[in-house]
């Protein structure tokens, strides 16, 4: 019926503590897992390979709820292939993380009264290896503390030797096809990070700022122009109106006064310009804006730089010296003292881009810098998802990622920093320009000089997926474990780095996609949907409740909140509710333990079970189904789900409770029911293993006497259908359910026991019978037994001497407001199917749907009048 992992005999029963105690075994089984090499995989194995790289956490980092979440489900994902019979990799390392790792150093230098320039660079770099050493990598030991399945055998940094051939290979390829070159152009600057960063490093934000206008020229030749960042006037070339705003025509092409200078600037006509936005007429500072640096390239304008690296004014003047902000104010104050200030509003809300690591107001910039033509690349990575060689799930997340590489624009790639991969190009004395490939001998000699820039991080991120199994050698790893089959990520960086590694994969290795499928979440908020902030003092740090709870309490809850591309919302009452659910794990498993669950022998035929043990085994068979399905949708929320309620409503509050009678009674019925509660524990810690690993595996070994679930094979759908056997015990669950709510809305006591009589229908529920007086505390009926309450339920009639215990008033109180609902829910499911209009639009499943509503609620006024006719007289 179902597969059955186990190899040798159970363990003896008191190996199971009474209390489950996270932190006395998680850290020792992972070691146990770790040592054994489970999760090392085998290039030259003939299984089929299952690869999964983990998304590179930045050196600096810790363990955050987003990463606590993302490697939960690559851990689910993994281990399950694992028990399938692949050769899993799912391969670690760390992501050298250049501006980040720089900052912490310098922070570090500055304690000291020291600065990189005081080290100079080979020293500085020097320095920020042993930092990394010394600090970095804290994230890599939190890792193990959650329960990564990682091959720690094949731990790759961005930095190392490989992975720096790899970006010195890539670079030379690029250079030598035309697709990376040098050119001046307007970057992001940071001036607190002192470099460029790519459009995708920067945080837009609403700021608080000022809107002036600023009247240009003299006399009948004024144009008004407004402005948020009144320093930039300094470095205008020009106003621009458009081609067909007959109001500035007679300006276009004159030349016009630009305020607090000596200089006079053209009226340029370009149809960039709105005409309905403020006065239709702008100014153009081409060194410190992109769109004016593209209106300046088009007429052909000056471009004059006024600021600094760290943002400080330049040019000649009063306001040479003063950081921007300072200058904005002394120069809106000089144009208000001239009159030329012809409105201003403050506050005014508006746009501000920042650097996503430090905060900073990032500063347009004109300046040379290294570029990817990413045009035939981009093209090449929206391609692969066209045609159906990648699949983005969920698969309406397709429009974010074609609306980024269908409109990228060309890639900055330096960085003014010291730390990362050094741009391998070589200038010599007389102009040369040489890209050099990692076998190859730079130029030597005097006036030779390497380019002092980094590449961007995400550089060699993007390599990621080809470059940590060895390329560009042609490595067993890289043919056994490439092309990689899951990529699982935020959807939030889509832009940073999955479509980088989709241009990088695609070319590096001709046309092999990197991953086969994109599986995109969302992010980890608050228990209110809120983003997690410091600033809004809800940061949790996933340790604290993996201290307080356990680590797989987090996991479950992190993966019953994962459906695909959706935000996931986590509050500390969800982990303590799954804590509960490993704790009933624990404990339902120990009592079956003890009541004679077993794996032993081989599992008895159909005819041999009861209905209730058929039951359990088709509910089974069903669920391994659903699970099955649930994973390969990605579906971690449903999954989660469906394992949470097969266990805990099905198997513990269900079978072991209607097993309880004959695990009493013993004889073979019990051995029997032993089998089969033991084939069900067996198969479902193994389904729960890939999200609750170390419950599991305790529960597991102990159960079976298997070296570990780890390496168990993964339970399989035998095809067992009871359908009948289904119906059965859903009915006599519906007895069991009716009669305890009776019981409690007549305020008896759970243990009291009440005399009953059971009319049972024919022998379906016969053999219920011990169960349904147990579970119900039905006592025989006895001498001078008085029916005084009836309840028809199911086709069983449960007659029940509640002689002064009874409250019939209330009784049927209750029963009136429940069948006033019932027939509240008919009519309204009537009216719905009687609506002709309704019917020609509505699904077929929702006309389904409503159908099956209209016979419950059918069943419920039938049960309902039927035990207000049971009742006595009040």
């Amino acid at each position: 019926m179902t597969d059955n992992a186990q190899q040798q005999p159970p363990a003896p029963t008191s190996e199971l503590p009474t209390q489950y105690a996270p932190a006395e075994v998680e850290g020792k089984l992972y070691e146990r897992w770790v040592e054994r090499g489970y999760f090392a995989a085998d290039a030259k194995s003939d299984k089929p390979a299952y690869t999964i790289v983990i998304p590179p956490p930045n050196v600096t980092g810790s363990l955050h709820l987003g990463h606590a979440f993302q490697h939960t489900l690559m851990d689910a994902l993994t281990r399950r292939k694992r028990m399938q019979g692949f050769e899993a990799l799912w391969l670690p390392g760390m992501d050298h993380a250049g501006i980040a790792t720089q900052n912490k150093v310098e922070q570090q230098l500055a304690e000291e009264g020291k600065s990189r320039q005081d080290l100079g660079r080979e020293a500085f770099v020097e320095r920020v290896w042993q930092w990394k050493e010394e600090y970095g990598g804290k994230i890599l030991g939190q890792m193990r503390r959650l329960g990564d399945g990682v091959d720690w055998s094949r731990e790759r940094f961005t930095m190392d030797e490989g992975l720096s051939q790899a970006v010195q290979t890539i670079f030379k390829k690029l250079y030598d096809d035309e697709l990376i070159y040098r050119a001046e152009r307007i970057i992001n600057w940071c001036p607190r990070c002192l470099t460029a960063i790519s459009d995708i490093e920067v945080e837009y934000q609403e700021d608080d700022g000022e809107l002036v206008s600023i009247k240009y020229g003299e006399g009948d030749e004024t144009l008004v122009v407004a402005t948020t960042r009144a320093e930039t006037m300094l470095g205008d070339t020009a106003v621009a109106v458009h081609p067909d705003d007959e109001r500035y025509k007679h300006l276009v092409g004159k030349r016009i006064k630009l305020p607090l200078t000596d200089r006079t600037i053209p009226v340029v006509a370009d149809t960039h310009v709105d005409p309905e936005f403020g006065t239709g007429a702008v100014k153009v500072t081409p060194a410190h804006d992109p769109n004016d640096f593209a209106i300046g390239q088009r007429h052909g304008l000056e471009s004059i730089t006024v600021m600094d690296e760290r943002a400080v004014i330049t040019v000649h003047g009063p306001f040479q010296g003063l950081d921007r902000f300072e200058a904005r104010s002394a120069i809106v104050g000089a144009l208000r003292s001239q009159g030329r200030i012809v409105a201003e509003k403050r506050p005014y809300v508006h746009s501000v881009g920042h650097c996503s690591r430090c905060r900073t107001t990032v500063e347009p910039r004109l300046s040379m810098q290294w570029w990817v033509k990413v045009g035939p690349l981009a093209q090449a990575a929206g391609d692969a998802v066209r045609d159906g060689r990648v699949a983005i799930h969920p698969a309406d997340m397709s429009k974010r990622y074609f609306d980024w590489v269908d409109n990228m624009h060309d890639w900055c790639i330096s960085r003014q920093l010291w730390w990362g991969h050094r741009i391998p190009v070589w200038y010599g004395p007389d102009g040369e320009v040489v890209c050099v490939g990692p076998d190859e001998e730079p130029p030597s000699g005097e006036g030779w000089t390497q380019d002092t820039d980094v590449l961007d991080t995400w550089f060699s991120s993007g390599l990621w997926p080809f470059s940590t199994l060895g390329w560009p050698e042609q490595t067993p790893d890289l043919e056994k474990f490439y092309s990689t089959d899951v990529l699982l990520t935020g959807h939030d960086i889509i832009f940073f780095w999955v479509a980088r590694m989709m241009m990088f994969g695609l070319y590096a290795m001709d046309g092999e996609v990197p991953f086969k499928t994109i599986a995109l979440t969302g992010l980890v908020r608050d228990e209110r949907g809120k983003k997690m902030s410091k600033s809004f003092g809800n940061v949790v740090d996933p340790l604290d409740w993996m201290d307080r709870y356990g680590s797989d309490a987090v996991r479950f809850t992190l993966a019953r909140g994962a459906n695909p591309g959706t935000d996931v919302p986590i509050g500390e009452d969800w982990v303590q509710a799954s804590q509960k659910f490993a704790n009933k794990i624990w404990n339902a498993t120990r009592f079956a333990l003890m009541n004679g669950a077993t794996v032993e022998g081989p599992l008895p035929e159909p005819s041999k079970l009861s209905a209730t043990d058929r039951w359990i085994l088709s509910r089974l068979n069903k669920t391994v189904a659903e699970v099955d399905a649930f994973y390969e949708d990605f579906q971690f929320a449903k999954l989660s789900d469906s394992l949470y309620h097969f266990a805990w409503d099905e198997v513990f509050d269900w079978y072991v409770e209607l097993s309880k009678t004959t695990f009493m009674a013993g004889g073979e019925p019990a051995k029997v029911s032993g089998r089969v509660l033991g084939e069900v524990l067996d198969v479902m810690l193994r389904l729960l293993h890939p999200v609750v690993p170390f419950v599991t595996e305790s529960l597991w070994t102990t159960l079976t006497g298997g070296e570990s679930v780890v390496v168990a094979d993964w339970p399989k759908d035998s095809g067992f259908r009871d359908e009948a056997a289904e119906r059965e015990i859903k009915t006599l669950q519906q007895v069991i359910v009716e009669v305890r709510r009776f019981r409690d809305g007549q305020g008896l006591q759970p243990g009291q026991r009440v005399p009953a009589r059971l009319t049972l229908d024919g022998t379906a529920f016969a053999p219920h019978e011990a169960a349904i007086r147990q579970l119900l505390r039905l006592q025989p009926e006895g001498e001078g037994f008085s029916a005084t309450a009836t309840l028809p339920v199911a086709g069983a009639t449960v007659a029940l001497d509640l002689s002064g215990t009874i409250d019939v008033a209330a009784e049927r109180k209750r029963l009136a407001k429940d069948l006033a609902a019932a027939e509240k829910e008919k009519a309204q499911a009537h009216g719905k199917l009687g609506n002709e209009a309704f019917l020609a639009k509505a699904p077929d499943q929702v006309v389904e749907k409503i159908r099956t509503r209209l016979a419950k609620a059918d069943e419920d006024i039938a049960r309902i009048l039927a035990q207000l006719e049971g009742l006595p007289e009040a």
